[in-house]
């Protein structure tokens, strides 16, 4: 494939490896996600201790969920079946909730004055919007995106284990401890499966096939 497409395959690259710094960089300044588990006021004095550096990491791994929105569409170029244009709303959707769910630590969470405002955001745009609905249109969107192209086994293998394992991610409000193993898991595959996707686009995979109409002068040789 001469014209690569380069804008899908710098995204399948970039938004990974920026989700995945800025989850590191989360995980070593704030102890997210497990700092979640603790107290609200002692949440809440955990951020404002590092407040600078955790907005800006948030809002990284918020701008990393954002770019699935242009990339969901970029894929949908790929295939023009029923299942990728599903597929297309999926991954907008998930990308929509999941943004939406991780910019309320940049922008509403330095404004609280009070845990149970704290406690009621996070119920309501990141277990219930960010976490669960995007869990379950990531998955979603991994699977339809597999399922409308003609990939290898292992490309497929990989992307729906790695939806499942993400799926599980709806169960941990239930306090199902390994749940939330599996889903990590789950989204370090994920990463893997998008890199893999992006090599595999960069060597001409699922280029579209485009029909050849043959000319006059063509059905003349084949019929002479």
């Amino acid at each position: 494939m001469r014209n690569k497409p380069w804008p899908t395959i710098t995204l399948l690259i970039g938004a990974p490896i920026l989700m995945n710094l800025a989850f590191v960089g989360l995980g070593m300044t704030f102890d997210y996600p497990d700092v979640l588990q603790l107290p609200a006021t002692e949440v809440l004095a955990r951020f404002r201790a590092e407040q600078t550096t955790i907005v800006t990491l948030f809002t990284l791994l918020a701008a990393a969920a954002c770019a699935f929105i242009p990339l969901s569409v970029l894929i949908g170029r790929l295939d023009d079946s029923a299942r990728m244009r599903w597929a297309v709303r999926a991954g907008v959707a998930a990308a929509l909730v999941q943004t939406i769910g991780l910019l309320r630590w940049p922008l509403l969470v330095p404004t609280l004055t009070d845990a149970d405002t704290f406690e009621r955001q996070h119920t309501l745009l990141g277990t219930l919007l960010g976490e669960t609905a995007g869990y379950t249109l990531t998955a979603i969107w991994t699977a339809l995106v597999i399922a409308a192209l003609p990939t290898p086994r292992w490309f497929a293998a990989l992307g729906y284990t790695s939806a499942v394992a993400i799926a599980t991610g709806v169960v941990i409000p239930l306090g199902i401890e390994p749940a939330a193993v599996v889903n990590f898991a789950g989204y370090v595959l994920w990463s893997v499966w998008l890199l893999a996707f992006a090599a595999l686009l960069g060597r001409g995979a699922f280029a579209r096939q485009v029909a050849v109409i043959p000319t006059s002068s063509t059905r003349s040789l084949r019929t002479n």
